[in-house]
């Protein structure tokens, strides 16, 4: 998957969201918009979206001295505990807990503040209890599930990484070994492990970082230590749309769980934007 003349469009609108939560002076916000837009022609187009969006928010990281998505994270984090014991219950008692925790999963994926400036997010969660996966390889999946001793869970997103917590406790529930892994340094609004602290998901499992700061995980960018636990393991589940990007033609045993957020990869995949997918690899 290669960057897209569509993609153009949304690097200058995840620009500007990233500049209005980093900033209230309007001067600064106007000038880095500008040294973005001149950077931005000279990203490798040969690369996936996930790649030109990683330099774009190192970019503006820099420019601004700060990391804009630092205070959204620990808010939507706060939110999203705040539905904790009720998205547990959901859990709990549904006859098939881990269906349950996997779309609950897939729902926590709509918090991306690097493509929307608010989400709904229980109304995401209804949504997603009853609403037709467009792509479901639940069977399989619960099948690999059943049979792996040991899990990597690739997180995404802050405030997500709540829904992440949930799933993680139930596989854990089922007898699975989870090492969860959290990005190396602040990219977006991807988890971190201080992230990972705030929600209490080191409490529930092992959690490791991939020494990153890239959207999605690009092994030649991740550390050796990560690229050696990538290359053992034996299942994957992969959250989010950078993820899926990244990691798409792997040949290794990965289950992505995301909500089709743009019209790029939607329409790479033959999909109608904001499609559901559970989707082995």
């Amino acid at each position: 998957m290669k960057v897209h003349l569509d993609c153009y469009p949304c690097f200058v609108r995840q620009t500007i969201i990233a500049l209005r939560l980093g900033t209230k002076d309007d001067k600064q916000r106007e000038n880095i918009l500008k040294q973005i837009i001149n950077s931005i022609v000279n990203y490798d187009t040969s690369k996936t979206p996930a790649h030109a969006t990683t330099f774009l928010h190192r970019d503006i990281r820099n420019l601004l001295g700060r990391d804009p998505f630092r205070d959204i994270k620990t808010e939507y984090n706060q939110l999203a505990l705040g539905l904790y014991p009720f998205l547990k219950e959901r859990v709990e008692k549904s006859p098939d807990p881990l269906w349950t925790a996997v779309r609950l999963a897939i729902a926590g994926n709509v918090i991306d503040f690097g493509i929307f400036t608010s989400v709904d997010i229980e109304g995401t969660v209804e949504r997603a209890l009853t609403t037709h996966i467009t792509v479901d390889d639940y069977a399989v999946f619960k099948d690999e599930i059943l049979e792996a001793e040991e899990i990597l869970y690739l997180l995404d997103n802050a405030g997500e990484i709540v829904f992440d917590r949930i799933l993680i406790e139930t596989l854990a529930m089922l007898g699975k070994k989870v090492t969860a892994v959290v990005k190396g340094l602040a990219i977006i609004n991807d988890s971190t492990i201080e992230d990972a602290r705030e929600t209490k998901l080191t409490d529930i499992c092992n959690v490791i970082d991939n020494g990153s700061d890239a959207v999605g995980t690009i092994l030649e960018w991740a550390s050796n230590d990560f690229r050696n636990v990538f290359s053992r393991a034996g299942l994957v589940v992969s959250k989010g749309q950078g993820n899926f990007e990244t990691l798409l033609g792997s040949e290794k045993r990965i289950f992505f769980l995301f909500q089709s957020k743009c019209d790029v990869v939607s329409k790479e995949l033959g999909l109608s934007k904001g499609s559901m997918l559970l989707k082995k690899s």
